[in-house]
């Protein structure tokens, strides 16, 4: 097998033209590159220069082998690109799969530090409802993914080789239409006094749904759910046009496009806790400092516990 550094010092004098101006152009000592040479040609078993005067040529052997030399080293230098792109910030693709939430609210303002520090790296983001999200991250479809579970709920653990990373819970609070009596007074408002409301709520498989009626009912609080939509955004919508109240995740409700009337819940029981799914041992570094982004823009964007 033959040393890449004396491929290269053959390449060298076959562009230069001369030892000495190939030792020059390498950073060696002419005697130097003549020693590597040597031991080039020993690997060889024949003669690859010849020298003169006027400098030193290529023989037939050397020809044929500087064809093979040029080959060898530019695959080397590919292979060495595409390491530092595996391995480094300095290109590659990142996959990041989110629900619309936070892809809406919390996930753009982490892609874009991450999109100023580390610019050659694309990236895609993919929309999920949990828990296929996880599932994605399991299957190889991306490299981590942004999905939540509702507290109380029941559980439901990531599949096998990917951890759950907690980010963020937040508390699930009342929404009205502005200037509605139950958002009008000041601290937070028993369950109780939902009784008798009419509920804008999500699908009936959403796991939110189920937990606040489980919650309301357990509280006395009997409610008839006069209208329903899988996305939190028409919930606020119907509810800020007056259709009913609504229990919708704090971030949901900061957020509205829609003007809305909040308060906080008394007990303070329902929440939604976001997690980045992740694969350990099996991410990059272009993974990791994205999920040490998202841990600083999701701690700025609430307190809650």
């Amino acid at each position: 097998m033959y040393d890449p550094t004396r491929l290269a010092a053959l390449v060298a004098v076959a562009e230069a033209g001369s030892i000495t101006r190939a030792a020059a152009r390498l950073g060696y000592t002419a005697p130097a590159l003549s020693q590597q040479l040597a031991k080039l040609e020993r690997e060889a078993g024949a003669a690859l220069l010849v020298r003169h005067h006027r400098g030193a040529r290529l023989t037939a052997a050397g020809e044929l082998l500087l064809v093979r030399a040029r080959r060898v080293l530019d695959e080397l230098e590919q292979a060495r690109h595409e390491l530092s792109v595996l391995t480094g910030l300095s290109g590659g693709r990142l996959r990041i799969g989110t629900f619309m939430t936070a892809g809406t609210h919390l996930l753009p303002p982490a892609l874009s530090s991450f999109r100023r520090a580390h610019p050659d790296v694309e990236l895609s983001v993919t929309e999920y409802v949990p828990p296929q999200a996880t599932e994605a991250v399991a299957l190889g479809e991306v490299d981590l993914a942004l999905t939540h579970e509702y507290v109380p709920g029941p559980a439901m653990p990531p599949p096998e080789g990917v951890l759950l990373d907690p980010l963020l819970t937040e508390e699930l609070v009342l929404v009205t239409a502005p200037g509605h009596a139950l958002t009008a007074g000041s601290g937070r408002l028993p369950l109780t006094e939902l009784a008798g409301q009419p509920l804008v709520s999500t699908a009936p498989a959403n796991p939110n749904r189920r937990e606040v009626e489980a919650a309301l009912a357990a509280a006395g609080a009997s409610v008839a759910v006069r209208c329903e939509s899988p996305s939190y955004a028409v919930v606020c919508a119907l509810v800020s046009a007056g259709l009913g109240v609504a229990v919708v995740p704090e971030m949901m409700a900061e957020d509205s496009m829609t003007p809305l009337g909040v308060r906080r819940l008394d007990p303070p029981e329902l929440r939604r806790r976001i997690s980045v799914a992740y694969r350990p041992g099996g991410g990059t570094p272009a993974a990791d400092t994205l999920r040490a982004l998202l841990h600083g823009a999701f701690s700025r964007h609430t307190s809650a516990p």
